[in-house]
């Protein structure tokens, strides 16, 4: 028996604008809410929250609408918590699509220190790790991606993703100035963020095919399931898509019954944490696909992406959002990459790593706490 006793939370500001404007907008300052679901069995679950607008709105969501819900309640009722906050959002809240993951992670974190296993383990181990990707993300000329590019070759990263900055002329002329610097056997992918028409598309993906990229990502939004099935069918290179559907695996589920995508996309902060993601992953999986986990862009989150990761067989790569410094918060500890390139998963109870609350406390600009 392991009741929730008490919601506390770290609201942490970092003035980050990592984004160019005409990609993300005014003030994405890349905020970050720590979370901690404490029990009356003296264990506690961690994850965090992505607050890039406003911390304080996710903190309020938290502490309002979600501590209500979970507070007394088993921490091992996980998937009765999980569809109680999907009949909120349904009905009362429209919850942010990364609201009701770190609760879920939390929980699964509680669980897996409770048997004392790394989350991986608790939920049935295929691997330990996995090739790591380094992820970057949007520069204004070729040089700077061609120089990202190997510097994570260098590095012994085995594959790098490009964030390609449109138009999509300019975006072939990345393209090709990677696959030529890198050279052929070195692992690529693309990610345009959806900003193409379908003819765009074609002509970005035939180069692709061309290039030997491994996949072609967004190059729509999620919701435009006929250009996908349009262009799944055009082209040979794999199409990855359903990063931001809605709907978690029901979303996904209208994606691979349209043949929009031949790969999908998931992750434990916006799918809805480890369980919406492992249902999207066994989904993928009874339609013979990969679920290919995408960045959280939060260290913590990204620990528990590489524990489902590690716990699934359909997923073949680690998404290491770069640069690392960026991204870590808040662990203490980089996610550790092996000299393979291989991100390899913590072997502790839990999520297995440390949170550094040293920063957490500089960056701190609300600590809340909500009891039973």
């Amino acid at each position: 028996m392991m009741k929730i006793t008490s919601v506390e939370t770290w609201q942490c500001t970092r003035n980050l604008n990592l984004f160019p404007k005409e990609r993300a907008g005014e003030n994405m300052p890349w905020d970050v809410v720590v979370l901690a679901l404490h029990t009356d069995a003296n264990i506690t679950g961690y994850a965090s929250a992505l607050a890039s607008r406003s911390g304080a709105i996710t903190e309020k969501y938290i502490h309002d609408i979600i501590a209500p819900v979970i507070l007394g309640k088993e921490a091992t009722e996980r998937e009765k918590i999980w569809h109680e906050l999907w009949t909120l959002d349904r009905h009362l809240t429209f919850f942010p699509a990364y609201l009701p993951g770190p609760v879920d992670v939390a929980l699964w974190d509680i669980a897996a220190k409770h048997a004392r296993l790394p989350l991986y383990k608790l939920l049935g181990a295929y691997r330990n790790k996995l090739p790591a990707y380094a992820s970057g993300l949007f520069h204004s000329t070729v040089e700077e991606y061609v120089t990202e590019a190997l510097l994570y070759k260098d590095k012994g990263i085995p594959g790098y993703k490009v964030h390609s900055p449109g138009p999509w002329r300019k975006d072939i002329l990345v393209h090709r100035a990677i696959r030529e610097a890198v050279g052929e056997d070195y692992l690529l992918f693309c990610d345009p963020v959806g900003e193409y028409s379908l003819d765009q598309a074609i002509k970005v993906g035939r180069e692709l095919e061309k290039l030997g990229y491994e996949w072609f990502e967004e190059p729509f939004r999620d919701f435009e399931l006929n250009k996908y099935r349009q262009l799944s069918a055009r082209l040979d290179i794999a199409i990855a898509a359903t990063e931001t559907t809605r709907g978690c695996h029901w979303g996904v589920a209208q994606a691979i019954a349209q043949n929009a995508a031949t790969i999908v996309r998931a992750d434990v902060s916006w799918k809805a944490g480890v369980t919406g993601t492992l249902k999207i992953a066994h989904l993928a999986e009874a339609n013979g696909i990969n679920c290919e986990i995408h960045t959280t862009t939060m260290g913590l989150m990204d620990i528990a992406n590489l524990h489902v990761s590690c716990a699934i067989r359909n997923c073949e790569y680690f998404e290491l959002f770069v640069p690392e410094s960026a991204f870590q918060f808040p662990l203490l500890q980089p996610i550790p990459i092996d000299q393979q390139g291989n991100a390899v998963v913590p072997e502790k109870a839990g999520l297995g790593v440390d949170i550094d609350w040293q920063e957490v406390e500089r960056l701190c600009v609300s600590h809340v706490t909500t009891t039973l």
